[in-house]
């Protein structure tokens, strides 16, 4: 069988990767936050692009779905960690031990998305972008002078997206199934009111648009959950 390694899908993958580690670089490197957190954007831009590219050009590929897991374990777990690390560097806890300072335990957040990625080469309705940016964009702001953190606090930030990822709760996917109303309604509203929230909120709405999509996205599974037990939700 012939494996075709650059393809133009390929290649929109690797760039993710790239930009995931890079991303890990100004963080533990150059303690710049806010780079990283634009870097892991970039990378996420890629990923939404891979697949799509490999679709107009029917193109999709095993190899491929393999290499968007492992560009997305850089980009959207190690990198996002590496940006909670720094800030436990620099802050102080508030009612953990002293010990924790390091903080060496948000790189759970990795290992998690290890996990939801392993999980999503079965089960394509696993996502892990939006915990990624959710850390990240806390770590900029944080550096920023725009939000107030402590090192325990980020470990529990750390500790609870980490477990959400691993939850049944369904994501919906972000990405658009042609450009038609009809099945992309959610994925249309939900646009929306992230330009509205950027409108309004500027660079406060990262974080809020994040959770508004967990929040978005826990609803419609348990409401379609409810609706029939037996049948999961489809992205």
């Amino acid at each position: 069988m012939r494996i075709r390694l650059f393809t133009i899908p390929n290649l929109l993958t690797l760039m993710n990767l790239l930009c995931g580690s890079f991303a890990v670089v100004a963080a533990l490197m150059y303690n710049d936050l806010t780079l990283a957190f634009w870097l892991i954007v970039a990378g996420i831009v890629f990923d939404f692009f891979d697949g799509f590219v490999a679709r107009l050009l029917h193109s999709p590929s095993a190899i491929g779905v393999q290499l968007d897991s492992l560009a997305d374990v850089i980009t959207s777990g190690l990198a996002p960690a590496a940006v909670l690390w720094q800030v436990c560097l620099q802050t102080e806890p508030c009612w953990l031990p002293e010990a924790w300072k390091l903080g060496y335990g948000v790189f759970v957040l990795a290992a998690f998305s290890a996990l939801r990625l392993a999980k999503f080469n079965i089960d394509e309705t696993q996502t892990v972008e939006f915990c990624g940016l959710l850390c990240a964009s806390l770590g900029m702001l944080w550096q920023q002078g725009m939000l107030a953190l402590s090192s325990d606090g980020v470990l529990l930030i750390a500790v609870l997206t980490s477990l959400l990822l691993v939850s049944p709760i369904r994501m919906f996917a972000l990405k658009f199934h042609g450009f038609g109303w009809r099945g992309n309604e959610v994925r249309y509203l939900f646009l929306l009111a992230s330009i509205v929230l950027i409108i309004i909120l500027r660079t406060y709405a990262i974080p809020v648009i994040i959770v508004l999509y967990i929040v978005v996205s826990a609803v419609r599974w348990l409401c379609m959950h409810s609706g029939n037990p037996d049948k999961a939700p489809k992205a």
